[in-house]
């Protein structure tokens, strides 16, 4: 019996034990919707869990409490930040133009990590109210016109404005292609920074947050600034960071984040995750009831200090959701007595940094920070062309003397971790290593997991051997196709799992079965019919159909990797407890090789050996290369703190 006949007997239709097919609609019940629904349910049940803990703040003793874990949480989840060194700024062009004049500066936010911005400021003497203004996603960076008209609309209001190139953006691109030029687009290229970052417990925001951290020094260490009237503003990828910003640096007096803030759950039902920074590992839920991250908590983390949500009626940024983190947020203000601390503004514009939405902005900053509550209105200006914006000399920070990229500095934070790994894995006990690979991968003791519930489609009797065509189902939601192979004498049983084993039996099976070898051929969850569609272009085509899902999971402190080696696990116990024996566990094609490895470490007692067709690949290969085919999905955060994949290959 082919594949194509076990899926059409099975229906395989996911209407009846698909999580979330109500509110997905019906095209979610596709096999390939299986994985994200499921974690579609388990995400619901966190923001549930959430927005009860957060009703649930009262006095100000609480929030005060609340607002200190979060605070530490957020800083830990990116991976900590660097102590501070000298910004080593330099003025590389000055100019001056209708009611404002410019400054292109570059500063360091580490040693060799250049940042180019320029700073818009008024033309009469300081000192002013400075304002930082992350960019959002454009390929032309502090060039964008949009973000230049604000700066300027400041600028000519009496406030400074530095905008200055993300990574991955304007002059401060860190992948080239062969001709010189970006390789990617710049929410590609952020994450392939943050799959490099994830094994060592970072994120590809602890650069870009870093960034502005660094450009609010370099602000306050201005003689014409005033440090102590600082704000924060920015659009769409310019909205996260200004959100994230605002939440983990208090200088920030100021803040109006622009077409960002919504409800993450509504969000995730439209659009799912968006690139590496925009996912913050365990934000959703981390294993503890009421530790994950809403949209609203950017905001009431550093309540009550001035904050404008800016929102366009037409975004893809849900405007519901937009609502409803507001209302969390001014309930919250209001129990601290500050309501009039926190609004909103709405544009009926789609999504952009669009003229309304900067004087919204603009007028925010003088409320709060020049004390001056009036409209500021936006006039015409000529913005500084892309030539003209330029800080280098060939417009890549890259190709300056002694600069480095974030994959040098992520390189160098893998050489020092892995100098001490080994030591670690060789004075550690075997429990608290194995309980520190379980805490890490989220792998679930298999005395943990429940028995899988087993469904028998069809039994075929073949020359020498029987076939019986299964599904599994591990957990609520999940639905595995197999295939036993099973000789009328088995002197042994193996486990074979790869990216669709399920058809008619492939070499590695028949040679088996004349060995009389059972063997039980499994598509573990993600794989196969369960596979999530997959593009030839986008994302898709540089990190693999899964990355949304890959992301989901990291969001609730889950990873792919450890979903299937549960599979396995179970599907292994049960294979076990059916042949009276242990099992060995073969794993065919790319991408399973390191959940296979884990199952194997981790439960002994089932697994008599582990055979991979193709070698693992560590994950001290993927800080060194994560633009690899699959590299993103087998990630597992803070991993390289303790262990690596081939030290869990037994001799």
């Amino acid at each position: 019996m082919g594949r194509f006949t076990v899926y059409a007997l099975l229906g395989f239709i996911f209407t009846a034990t698909s999580v979330g097919a109500q509110e997905a609609g019906p095209a979610d019940a596709a096999p390939g919707d299986m994985v994200k629904n499921y974690l579609f349910r388990l995400s619901d049940e966190a923001f549930a869990r959430r927005q009860a803990a957060r009703d649930a703040l009262g006095t100000p003793e609480q929030i005060a409490g609340y607002q200190a874990e979060m605070h530490e949480f957020f800083t830990d989840q990116l991976g900590g930040f660097w102590e501070k060194g000298p910004l080593n700024a330099q003025v590389v062009g000055t100019g001056e133009r209708d009611g404002f004049r410019y400054e292109k500066v570059i500063y360091e936010s580490m040693p060799g990590l250049l940042i180019t911005g320029i700073v818009f400021l008024p033309l009469e003497a300081g000192p002013y109210p400075g304002v930082i203004v992350p960019c959002g996603h454009d390929d032309g960076g502090k060039a964008c016109e949009a973000y230049q008209r604000l700066c300027i609309l400041l600028a000519r209001n009496g406030i400074a404005a530095l905008i200055y190139d993300p990574i991955g953006q304007g002059e401060r691109v860190q992948i080239f292609d062969e001709d010189g030029k970006a390789k990617y687009s710049c929410t590609v290229e952020h994450t392939v920074v943050g799959t490099a970052a994830i094994p060592l417990g970072w994120n590809a925001a602890k650069f870009r947050v870093w960034d502005g951290m660094r450009s609010i020094d370099y602000l306050a260490s201005r003689p014409d600034i005033d440090p102590e009237r600082i704000g924060c503003t920015g659009n769409s990828g310019g909205g996260t960071l200004t959100s994230y910003i605002m939440a983990l640096d208090l200088r920030v007096k100021c803040a109006a984040p622009s077409c960002y803030i919504t409800s993450q759950r509504l969000f995730f039902r439209k659009d799912g995750p968006q690139d590496a920074e925009q996912n913050i590992h365990g934000q959703i839920a981390n294993g503890q009831d009421a530790r994950g991250m809403e949209h609203a908590d950017y905001v009431m983390m550093r309540a009550p200090r001035p904050t404008l949500l800016c929102a366009a009626t037409r975004d893809f940024f849900n405007i519901e959701g937009t609502w409803d983190s507001f209302r969390d947020a001014k309930r919250l203000y209001t129990k601290l007595g500050f309501p009039e601390r926190v609004s909103l503004v709405e544009a009926d514009e789609e999504h952009g940094f669009t003229a309304p939405l900067r004087q919204g902005a603009a007028r925010w900053m003088r409320r709060w920070l020049l004390e001056k509550d009036d409209a500021a209105v936006e006039q015409d200006a000529v913005v500084l062309t892309l030539d003209e914006a330029r800080c280098t000399p060939d417009g890549q920070v890259a190709r300056m003397p002694g600069a480095r990229t974030v994959f040098d500095v992520m390189a160098e934070e893998e050489a020092r971790l892995g100098a001490g790994r080994a030591e670690w894995l060789k004075s550690t006990p075997r429990e608290q290593v194995v309980a520190k690979i379980r805490e890490l991968t989220g792998i679930r003791a298999l005395a943990d997991l429940p028995e899988p519930g087993v469904e028998t489609v069809s039994v075929e009797e073949r020359d020498g051997y029987r076939v019986e065509s299964l599904v599994l189902s591990p957990e609520e939601g999940i639905r595995l196709l197999a295939k036993w192979y099973v000789p009328k004498k088995a002197k042994g049983t193996e486990l074979h799992v790869g990216p669709e084993p399920i058809g008619e039996p492939s070499q590695e099976v028949l040679s088996a079965l004349a060995n009389s070898v059972s063997v039980m051929a499994l598509e573990v969850r993600g794989t196969g019919a369960t596979a999530p569609k997959t593009r030839l272009d986008g994302f898709d085509k540089v990190f693999g159909g899964g990355w949304r899902d890959f992301f989901t999971a990291y969001m609730l402190d889950k990873t792919c990797l450890g979903m299937q080696a549960e599979d396995m696990m179970v599907c292994g116990r049960w294979l076990s407890a059916k042949t009276g024996g242990k099992v060995t566990l073969r794993v065919g094609g790319d991408g399973l090789q390191p959940a296979g490895l884990h199952a194997a470490a981790l439960e002994p007692e089932v697994f008599e050996k582990c055979k991979l067709e193709k070698p693992a690949e560590s994950w001290a290969e993927t800080v060194r290369d994560p633009e690899r085919p699959g590299a993103l999905l087998n990630t597992v955060h803070g991993a390289l703190r303790y262990y690596d994949i081939p030290d869990l290959e037994r001799p």
